[in-house]
């Protein structure tokens, strides 16, 4: 059995979210930079080479990339051979969340009541999901989510005779209506398969994997290739004004399902698809 205390998950947590929201990864910047040399609209492409700009001031001078550092979403795999010590690891986090969002001056975006609407003034609580799996070491990833373009996704509980075409629609018209509200090029987190909060939970999990990875199922590879290149077909475009970049990855992860029932959610992201990971 392995000891770790709060305060170091506090700590990393804290850190995970400055970093993640000052900085994206290596792959999604590439996907970024791939994506301007590639673009033949002029607009499209000057606008591809402004986040580039935007992402480079965001490096160097160590503000955010966007000024919706997000609500922040942890997926936490506990190893069962981990005890944790000097208190309660959801307090641990939330704690973490509010040294970091107050430290980063990130702007702090969540309300107490969804419908008294008083800002909690410290970004917490955090949305934590928990999995127990085998051995001794905590990993922590954290995804800040704006909600411009959380607020275009959606969920369906199509029936298995809409089968793959249904899912496809879904896909594609979620794209289509998210336009320049969910601040294109998108990267698109897509869950298939569980039940009703399953399939959410997917698609947001869906969002934390690299550009360019693809599901370890042949088909499911085949399916994001080809939405990919459906939604870039659409020719919505960079901030929504035209050209061949309206994703840059459509991302699938997929669950065991009811007989009865095709759960399909699509969890919408801008191109500043944040998230970092710590393992402790």
């Amino acid at each position: 059995m392995r000891e770790i205390n709060i305060s170091e998950i506090t700590g990393a947590v804290a850190k995970l979210c400055i970093d993640a929201n000052l900085e994206l990864s290596a792959e999604m910047q590439q996907r970024i930079y791939k994506a301007e040399e590639e673009e033949t609209n002029p607009l499209a492409k000057s606008i591809l080479a402004q986040l580039e700009e935007n992402m480079d001031i965001a490096k160097s001078d160590r503000i955010p990339i966007c000024q919706d550092t997000g609500m922040a979403v942890f997926f936490v795999e506990i190893g069962q051979d981990v005890h944790i010590t000097g208190g309660s690891i959801t307090e641990a986090i939330n704690e973490g969340v509010r040294q970091g969002y107050e430290e980063g001056y990130l702007r702090k975006s969540v309300v107490s009541d969804p419908l008294i609407r008083e800002n909690t003034r410290d970004n917490t609580p955090a949305i934590i999901h928990y999995d127990i799996v085998p051995g001794e070491e905590l990993k922590i990833t954290v995804t800040p989510k704006g909600f411009g373009s959380e607020n275009m996704s959606i969920l369906r509980m199509l029936k298995p005779a809409d089968g793959i075409e249904g899912v496809k629609k879904v896909v594609i018209e979620a794209a289509e209506n998210a336009g320049p509200n969910a601040c294109p090029p998108f990267v698109i987190g897509v869950g298939i398969g569980g039940d009703f909060e399953l399939v959410a939970k997917l698609a947001k999990k869906a969002l934390t994997r690299e550009p360019g990875s693809h599901n370890d199922l042949p088909h499911i590879a085949e399916l994001e290739k080809e939405l990919l290149e459906a939604i870039n077909n659409l020719g919505i475009g960079p901030a929504g004004l035209g050209g061949d970049t309206t994703a840059l990855a459509v991302n699938i992860e997929t669950y065991p399902t009811h007989i009865a029932g095709l759960p399909v959610a699509v969890n919408m992201c801008c191109h500043v698809d944040r998230h970092k990971t710590v393992v402790i």
